[in-house]
């Protein structure tokens, strides 16, 4: 099929890359110049493992095309995917001014042929509906809206859009139907199943599975801290209640709360929704008030050590993105507990593999920012303590003896527990962890 994606994000740079990989001809859309030269010189501005590959690849094979022309774009596509952003807006619902403006360009410009207009965004119930009435404005017929919700994580995200857990499509069009089915065939099976529904319950799901994510994740973290009060031990816990199929031990790891692009945004948007229908979420709010309580835990253990005094402490921090294998510091816990520990009087140097250009950014106008280095033992030296904000595999694999021997004070503050406590206590650390004895 020709297949444009208007966008490029996460989700529509991924999308694009893969529906090209199966052998779709694919033009990728943004307005952003400077981002589409980068693309087409075979660059790719996020980090994403095996992307920039794929993406040299389809661009050798003639099969992915990059422009900021809307209108030369779209000529003649056969399906074409809005991947816009949908950040909160003030009042934490979803701002669907970059959906709904391509909208109103689209209704200028689609052509007589039938087309698929596809929400891949993640958009609130209704959102479909929208998207229908502003192209409806001057192309009254002959296409069809759909919502198709992506489910992919980030530091994962080709893999999961190759091998998808399902493919979810809202549409009551039986034309547009038979489209994406087609589109997702090479993709699907019954392991990997289409699920075709009506828009609102497609654009719902997404929501609620983010939601419920999120849910297990706080869920974990109030256990955790009911487990440092009690003595008892939160993996084991998390073990035990994992083993229950019902449950399931995914997203059962405790830590200092989720971040990221989707679970902040998805959670506050599912609540002002609920909101708007005259609907109190109070499972939904309850989450959102643990997430964010949750780091403040964490900076309340570090200031606990030091009595409430870090003026004057140099503090090694590891891990800046909001989970690994990815550079997206969007609500990253790190940030939090940086700006705590600098507005306690702390200096603050800091590594991550892939984020410390992002996070540079975010402080460049500020008077107080953390220090960077280039590799992760150098910011340990005559440190007063280690901070571990994300569980990149270069930290899990540090060898413990040699952070002992870099350190000023051997104290290490665990935000991801990834560390044995014993066999750090055994080499002389005084070992903060989030729900262990």
């Amino acid at each position: 099929m020709k297949i444009s994606v208007i966008g490029t994000g996460y989700v529509g740079l991924v999308s694009g890359v893969c529906f090209a990989e199966i052998g779709n001809d694919v033009t990728c859309i943004d307005i952003d110049k400077a981002k589409i030269e980068r693309l087409e010189a075979g660059q790719v501005p996020i980090y994403e493992p095996g992307l920039e590959s794929l993406l040299q690849e389809n661009r050798q094979r003639g099969r992915l095309h990059f422009t900021t022309d809307t209108q030369a774009g779209i000529a003649d596509s056969d399906v074409i995917f809005l991947a816009l952003p949908t950040p909160p807006g003030a009042d934490g619902a979803a701002d669907l001014s970059a959906v709904l403006s391509v909208a109103d360009q689209l209704s200028n410009l689609l052509g007589d042929h039938f087309t698929v207009v596809v929400n891949k965004s993640t958009v609130p119930v209704g959102t479909a509906d929208k998207v229908r009435e502003r192209i409806n404005a001057n192309h009254p017929d002959n296409f069809a809206v759909v919502s198709n919700p992506e489910f992919l994580r980030e530091g994962v995200a080709v893999r999961d859009f190759m091998e998808p857990d399902r493919v979810v499509i809202g549409t009551n069009s039986p034309k547009a139907e038979a489209v994406m089915r087609e589109l997702y065939a090479p993709l699907t099976d019954e392991l990997h199943p289409i699920l075709v529904m009506d828009e609102y319950s497609s654009e719902l799901s997404k929501y609620a599975g983010n939601a419920f994510l999120a849910t297990k994740i706080s869920f974990i973290n109030e256990i955790a801290n009911v487990a440092d009060r009690v003595g008892a031990n939160v993996e084991a816990v998390a073990r035990a209640i994992g083993a229950d199929p019902r449950i399931g031990s995914r997203f059962l790891q405790a830590g200092i709360g989720y971040g990221g692009s989707c679970f902040p945004k998805d959670v506050q948007a599912l609540a002002k929704t609920a909101e708007s229908y005259d609907y109190d979420f109070k499972i939904i709010r309850a989450v959102l008030e643990a997430n964010k309580a949750q780091r403040h835990v964490f900076i309340d253990t570090i200031l606990g050590h030091f009595n409430g005094d870090l003026r004057g402490k140099r503090i090694a921090l590891w891990g800046l993105a909001f989970k690994p294998d990815t550079d997206d510091i969007r609500e990253a816990p790190a940030l939090t507990i940086i700006d705590g520990l600098l507005e306690h009087g702390a200096t603050v140097v800091a590594h991550d593999p892939e984020a410390m250009e992002n996070v540079a950014r975010v402080y460049a106008d500020s008077s107080k920012a953390p220090q960077m280095t280039s590799e992760p033992m150098l910011a340990l030296e005559s440190a007063d303590a280690l901070v571990i904000a994300t569980e990149w595999k270069v930290f899990r694999n540090a060898d413990l003896s040699a952070i002992y021997q870099q350190l000023r004070h051997p104290i290490i503050f665990d935000g991801r527990n990834i560390y044995d406590p014993t066999a750090a206590r055994s080499l002389g650390f005084t070992y903060y962890s989030v729900g262990r004895p």
